[in-house]
């Protein structure tokens, strides 16, 4: 999704290559890679998968290549436009091929259980005018972090609404506190914070209907907020929003610099190791805790190209069996996609940590990641998003801006799929 991180934050620097050989059939994956060291690497998780298949299935041999965040997108898309599709990629987005017609419907390709295991909101953002090609890999849920030494310092309780949460950052500046509130609108990921304090107004950035809805009145009124209350009363750090990028304020809260963040359970981990004793809250809403936390999740997809698809169907079944789902989530400490091994993990005493995320994930809401024309808004709101907070910035005039390209971009899409079933007339 984004070119150095994955849409769930995980850092991934490696590639490489998983068990291949000959027999009847060679399905070709490519997957990203999750891990940050040699130790870590996808890679080993796959080899140790696909040994486990090919096994017990003589007659088919699974080639796996992992790549990292910063490589696999556009690997599988040149792989694609060469005319040589893999048979699976597991990669940050689904729609533009679902779109062209490059892949197999999720019901031609899995047994009912397993399709029916899906949590059924990770299986509604797979589709694609109401059926499912995108097969939810791996899931994660945002809470909003602070750091317990520094809120007990302060006297200070976590917040649940926008008041308090400002009352609070105004507390730990008084107190010396680096940053009260980091708030990472660079353009590393400034779409998801960007997201969450959409949902927290009560809105987002598509309507009822799913058309974009960047600019709505609420959305302003959100930002606004933000602006009047927390960026330009120096609330949010040393970093001008627009030039701090998640992974920095990431860093910052590990080395206890910061006092509230919205974070996902990668940085748990992270901070936890690193002394830092971490609290987690529902993200404060305007009168209330919010309701519904963003959600983020990558996905699996099969091609057509090849024409493999009893073997890719029967190897998918196999990589959802609940052990497997369960071994990847806690290899990177991300939600499991399927109920199976969500409800296993919400009663595990290894993974209690991920509870509180787990918690959140049947009532979260993913990117409009079922639009072809997601890709370039996205792109957009990285690019731009933190210009709304520059010291003579406007949100309104930002959102706006957001607003017009996003019709544009999606207006693009539109008359492209209607070329493109003109040309298949």
């Amino acid at each position: 999704m984004i070119a150095a991180l994955s849409a769930l934050g995980m850092t991934a620097v490696l590639g490489g290559c998983g068990a291949a050989g000959s027999g009847d059939v060679t399905l070709r994956l490519v997957a990203a890679d999750y891990g940050d060291s040699d130790a870590n690497s996808s890679r080993k998780y796959w080899d140790k998968l696909v040994e486990e298949y090919e096994d017990g299935h003589p007659g088919v041999k699974v080639d796996v290549s992992v790549y990292s965040w910063n490589d696999v997108d556009r690997e599988v898309k040149e792989m694609v436009a060469a005319g040589d599709a893999p048979d699976l990629a597991q990669i940050g987005a689904y729609a533009e091929y679902a779109a062209d017609g490059e892949l197999y419907q999720a019901d031609d390709l899995l047994s009912i259980p397993t399709q029916a295991d899906f949590v059924a909101q990770l299986a509604d953002a797979g589709e694609v005018r109401r059926t499912q090609y995108g097969m939810p890999f791996a899931a994660s849920t945002r809470l909003l972090f602070y750091n317990k030494k520094l809120f007990t310092e302060a006297g200070l309780t976590p917040p649940g609404t926008w008041s308090e949460l400002a009352a609070d950052a105004a507390a730990l500046k008084e107190a010396g506190v680096e940053y009260p509130y980091a708030l990472p609108l660079g353009p590393e990921e400034a779409q998801a914070e960007t997201m969450q304090w959409l949902l927290s107004g009560g809105d987002g950035y598509t309507t009822a209907v799913g058309t974009y809805g960047i600019d709505s009145p609420q959305n302003v009124e959100t930002f606004t907020w933000l602006k009047d209350e927390l960026v330009d009363k120096g609330l949010t750090g040393p970093v001008a929003p627009g030039r701090l990028n998640r992974a920095a304020a990431f860093a910052a809260f590990a080395r206890g610099q910061v006092g509230m963040l919205i974070g996902h359970p990668s940085l748990m981990k992270t901070a936890l190791a690193r002394g830092v004793d971490v609290g987690m809250v529902p993200m404060p809403g305007r009168e209330r805790p919010t309701r519904a936390a963003m959600g983020v999740a990558d996905w699996m997809m099969a091609f057509r190209k090849n024409g493999h698809r009893a073997e890719a169907g029967d190897f998918l079944d196999f990589v959802y069996e609940e052990k497997n789902v369960l071994a990847f989530s806690r290899e990177y400490d991300l939600l499991s996609v399927t109920t199976s091994a969500s409800a296993t993990m919400a009663t595990a005493a290894r993974d209690k940590d991920l509870a509180p995320f787990l918690a959140e994930l049947p009532a979260a809401q993913l990117y409009p990641v079922d639009k072809t024309s997601w890709a370039q808004v996205n792109a957009d709101i990285k690019a731009r998003i933190g210009t709304a907070f520059a010291a003579n910035g406007s949100p309104a005039a930002v959102l706006g801006e957001l607003q017009t390209r996003a019709n544009s971009a999606q207006s693009e899409a539109e008359n492209d799929a209607e070329n493109e079933a003109d040309g298949a007339e």
